[in-house]
C-alpha cells in the first residue's frame, strides 16, 4: 500500500519544500539580488533573459509537480468520500463513481439533489427563515 512510484514521491517531497515560507525567501532574496545586479550589468538584455528564461523553467516544470500533488490529493480524497457514502446504510451507492459521469449526467445529479435539498426545506417549520451561516 506504501508503494509509490520515485516521481511521486519526488512530487510531494518537492511540494512539501517548495510550499515553505523558506523557499518564498529564498525566491525573493534571489530576485532582490538580480534587481542588485541590474546597474551592474546596465539593465543590459542578458540581465533580463536570465531572470526570464530562469522563471520560465521554474514555472513549466513546477506546472507538472503541482499536477501530480492535485491529482492525487484529488483521489485520495474520492476514495475517502466513496468510502463515506459505501459506509452510510441510507446513501445512494450510485454515486459512488460520479467523478466518471459526463458533464450531462453531473448535471442531472445535481438538479436531482437540488430538487432533494428543496424538499427537505419545505418541510422544515420555519421554511421562511433564513439557513444558519458557517
Amino acid at each position: 500500500m506504501n508503494k509509490t512510484s520515485l516521481f511521486s514521491r519526488f512530487a510531494r517531497l518537492m511540494s512539501r519544500m517548495l510550499g515553505h515560507p523558506l523557499a518564498f525567501g529564498i525566491a525573493a532574496l534571489i530576485i532582490v539580488v538580480w534587481l542588485i545586479c541590474g546597474p551592474i550589468f546596465h539593465f543590459s538584455d542578458t540581465w533580463q533573459l536570465f531572470i526570464n528564461t530562469g522563471t520560465t523553467i521554474i514555472t513549466f516544470l513546477m506546472v507538472f509537480l503541482i499536477q501530480n500533488t492535485q491529482n492525487r490529493d484529488s483521489e485520495a480524497m474520492q476514495v475517502k468520500l466513496d468510502e463515506l457514502i459505501r459506509a452510510l446504510k441510507q446513501a445512494d451507492n450510485t454515486i459512488l463513481d460520479s467523478e466518471n459521469l459526463t458533464e450531462q449526467e453531473l448535471k442531472q445529479l445535481q438538479e436531482h439533489y437540488s430538487q432533494l435539498a428543496q424538499h427537505a426545506l419545505s418541510r422544515l417549520p420555519h421554511k421562511n427563515a433564513t439557513p444558519p451561516t458557517r
